[in-house]
C-alpha cells in the first residue's frame, strides 16, 4: 500500500493511495481534509486491514486443556512472552502448565523454568538434547493428569531450515494429539514488533511450516511501533492476540486494535 500526500495552495493535505477503499472517497475526490480528518481516515483504512472489531478473545477455555504451541525465531521474546502469558493466565485463576519443548538450548530451559516459578506454573522438561515431541507429549499427559486449563509449549526457534522446522512441529502436533484429539486448539507465533521486514519474512516461513492461529508482538515499549504487523494481519489473516509493552511480567496485554491503530498513527507524528 502507497500513501502519496501533497500540500495544495491552501496548505491543506491531499491524500492518495495506490488501492480505492471506499472510505477514502472523500479525498480521492479532491476534497481536502484536515490533519485531524486525515489521520482519522488513515487509522480507519489500517483498522480495516486487521479483521474485525470483535473483542479479542485470547483462549476459549471451555476446551480442556487448551492448548498453545508457541512458535517463533531465537530472540523474539517468544520464552519471555510464555512467562507472562503463564502469569497472566494464573491471575485468571487458571492452572498452567508449561513445556519446555525447545531441547536444543539450555538457557530456553533455564529461562522457562525461572519464569514459570514467577508466574506459579507447573512445567515440564527433560534432558537437553530430548525429543521435543517427546516433552510435548509429556506435558500434554501431565496437564490433563492435573486437570489444567491451559498448556503453553515452547519450540525450537532456529532449525536449519522450514523442512526441519514443518517436520518438528508436525511430530510435536500429531503426539499431542493422542492425548487431546483437538489439540493444538492455538498455534501462536511471536514476532520482535521492531524488528521491520525480517517479521515479514518470518511470518511467510512459519506460516508455510505449519498453521499459524494468532500471533503475540513483542518490544513495543520504546519507540518501536510494530508497524509491519499491519501487512502481515492483511496478508496472512493471522488475528493479533497478544501485545508485549516492556520487560516486566505484567507487561503483556490482550491485544487492542483501536488503541494499537491509534498509537501508531499519533496526529502529532503525521504533523
Amino acid at each position: 500500500m502507497i500513501w502519496v500526500f501533497s500540500q495544495t495552495a491552501s496548505k491543506k493535505p491531499t491524500l492518495a493511495s495506490s488501492r480505492s477503499w471506499e472510505g477514502l472517497s472523500p479525498v480521492e475526490k479532491d476534497k481536502y481534509v484536515d490533519m485531524q480528518e486525515l489521520t482519522a481516515l488513515i487509522r480507519d483504512e489500517i483498522a480495516n486491514l486487521m479483521g474485525d472489531d470483535a473483542p479479542v478473545q485470547p483462549f476459549d477455555f471451555t476446551k480442556k486443556p487448551y492448548v498453545v504451541l508457541v512458535v517463533g525465531v531465537n530472540g523474539v521474546g517468544k520464552t519471555t512472552t510464555i512467562g507472562k502469558l503463564a502469569s497472566m493466565l494464573r491471575k485468571q485463576g487458571k492452572k498452567v502448565v508449561i513445556g519446555a519443548a525447545d531441547t536444543f538450548r539450555a538457557a530456553a530451559v533455564d529461562q522457562l523454568c525461572v519464569w514459570a516459578e514467577r508466574a506459579g506454573a507447573d512445567i515440564v522438561k527433560q534432558a537437553m538434547g530430548a525429543d521435543p515431541a517427546s516433552v510435548a507429549f509429556d506435558t500434554v499427559k501431565s496437564a490433563v493428569a492435573k486437570d489444567a486449563d491451559v498448556v503453553l509449549i515452547d519450540t525450537a526457534g532456529r532449525l536449519h531450515n522450514r523442512v526441519d522446522l514443518m517436520n518438528e512441529l508436525t511430530k510435536i502436533r500429531n503426539v499431542i494429539s493422542r492425548v487431546v484429539p483437538d489439540a493444538p486448539h492455538e498455534v501462536l507465533l511471536v514476532l520482535d514488533g521492531s524488528t521491520g521486514q525480517n517479521a515479514f519474512i518470518q511470518a511467510r516461513e512459519f506460516s508455510k511450516a505449519t498453521d499459524v492461529t494468532a500471533m503475540a508482538i513483542t518490544k513495543l515499549d520504546g519507540s518501536a511501533k510494530g508497524g509491519v504487523v499491519v501487512g502481515i494481519a492483511d496478508t496472512y489473516k493471522f488475528p493479533i492476540k497478544f501485545v508485549g509493552i516492556g520487560e516486566g511480567i505484567e507487561d503483556l496485554k490482550v491485544f487492542d486494535k483501536k488503541e494499537f491503530v491509534e498509537d501508531l498513527f499519533k496526529l502529532e507524528d503525521i504533523q
